[in-house]
């Protein structure tokens, strides 16, 4: 009994690869472990897998191969090409079955029949149109597995339609077990990216994943030998892997098993700040008290978390993002490389490329000095005084021009509006925020309270109602 379970175990976490279906049927095996389980229940896994599959597989025992009465189409063809029921494999195709059916881990008959040598059964599924290059999720083809175990034959017959042996790079990240996978890990094959279409450009697009929308951030293919990109690549993945917090973008999953190594995120319908600023240009006071408070909240989380706060230090319009009700979400933390001096000091590691024309960017960072989190509070009264003013600060020098009046002499621009246009406090808090002076800056968790406070009381006197049916209150 026990003896059947864990063979019924072993065959299931080969044929589910991915993490959470692994780990649903290997619950479910536990818990009907003391019971015999139905023939017509029974699990199987091919014996032979991809040649570029982390763990190599044996042929399993003859009497474990019986066709279960419950496998759907696409199991019973790659069952009968593993069995190399030719015969079985014809009557299926004439039935109507997809010749390039699929498993969860993307493989075709075309793979199973060229890895078990049945050549009968390769040569009737080229006839049907067999898709000769198709790539299962460790990007491996019929061609290259039929030469990893030695089936002349079949690769001679592959090679000679034009079939294409794909190299077998690994990632930095590639481990060794299957069970090390991390839990993020997505199968590239459920990817669909459109590389025309750009989000922020040079960094995420657009592409589809399972049907949805999503934002995807994919490694040059030149990074795969530089140890500083794929840090900084390990880095990004570890920060959005930990955080979750409704006013910071969310992680979806990244691919870290196979060539290209992606980063996959949440998309934002209506793109970034820096966007939405240069066509509304002034926002109202209402939506900047709203936009002020999404972007202190998420960065307040961020300085918050534990073990270690994350400091963002490139908070600027361009790395917020608008969802599709209209709320902030903070993004693009993580890919200005760090020294961690302390729990909270920290310096702009060597080597990292900082934007001259970054107004945003508080002075000390510039200056290549130790800094803390109030790096992050500098960026926001910035953003705070563009929401008002609705252009940057000394416009319209040139950006470079505004820095240099900023970061080295000083200087703050004057507030054109007059104070009955912004709600009362609001220059006393940007002024508090840009202070020359670090420990001058408020913490986000202050300028959060003060920003409820400024809500309140123009609540209070009636002013700009429109402010105050907020979905968060």
């Amino acid at each position: 009994m026990e003896n059947i379970a864990s063979q019924l175990k072993r065959g299931i976490s080969r044929q589910f690869s991915t993490g959470s279906l692994r780990r649903t049927f290997s619950r479910q095996l536990s818990r009907q472990s003391s019971f015999e389980p139905r023939r017509n229940n029974m699990r199987f896994s091919f014996g032979r897998q991809s040649s570029l599959d982390p763990i190599r597989r044996s042929p399993i025992k003859e009497e474990l191969l019986a066709v279960p009465e419950n496998l759907d189409c696409t199991m019973q063809l790659l069952f009968m090409a593993s069995r190399g029921d030719a015969r079985g494999v014809e009557d299926l195709l004439n039935e109507g079955i997809d010749v390039n059916s699929i498993d969860l881990d993307g493989r075709t008959a075309l793979h199973i029949a060229a890895c078990e040598g049945h050549a009968e059964v390769v040569k009737i599924l080229l006839s049907r149109r067999a898709n000769i290059d198709a790539r299962d999720r460790w990007g491996s083809t019929a061609c290259a597995d039929a030469k990893f175990y030695g089936n002349v034959e079949i690769y001679n017959i592959l090679k000679a339609r034009g079939a294409k042996v794909p190299k077998t790079r690994k990632t930095p990240m590639a481990v060794a077990n299957p069970r090390e996978v991390p839990e993020y890990e997505l199968n590239p094959l459920e990817l669909q990216v459109r590389r025309s279409d750009g989000i922020t450009k040079g960094t995420y697009q657009v592409a589809k994943w399972n049907g949805t929308k999503v934002a995807v951030k994919i490694l040059d293919k030149d990074c795969y030998t530089d140890p500083e990109s794929i840090c900084a690549f390990k880095n990004e993945l570890t920060l959005l892997e930990k955080v979750r917090h409704p006013n910071v973008v969310q992680f979806v999953g990244a691919v870290t098993q196979n060539i290209p190594m992606m980063i996959v995120i949440e998309y934002q319908p209506r793109g970034d700040l820096g966007s939405y600023l240069q066509k509304k240009g002034r926002l109202s006071p209402s939506k900047t008290l709203r936009f002020a408070l999404d972007i202190a909240r998420g960065m307040n989380y961020l300085h918050e978390c534990k073990p270690d706060p994350i400091i963002h230090c490139d908070l600027k319009p361009k790395n917020i993002m608008l969802d599709s009700g209209g709320h902030l979400k903070v993004a693009g933390f993580g890919l200005i490389k760090l020294s961690l001096i302390s729990l909270d000091k920290a310096k702009v590691a060597s080597g990292s490329l900082l934007d001259p024309s970054n107004v945003y960017m508080a002075p000390e960072v510039y200056r290549d000095e130790i800094f803390d989190r109030t790096v992050d509070a500098y960026s926001f009264g910035v953003m705070l005084y563009e929401m008002i003013e609705g252009a940057y600060p000394f416009y319209p020098k040139p950006l470079e021009e505004a820095v240099k009046l900023m970061g080295i002499e000083k200087n703050r621009p004057a507030f054109k509006l007059k104070s009955r246009h912004y709600p009362p406090d609001m220059k006393e808090l940007i002024d508090e925020c840009w202070h020359p002076e670090p420990v001058a800056r408020p913490t986000f968790s202050e300028i959060i309270v003060r920003l409820d406070r400024i809500v309140a009381h123009c609540s209070k006197n009636g002013r700009w109602k429109d402010t105050f049916k907020l979905p968060w209150k």
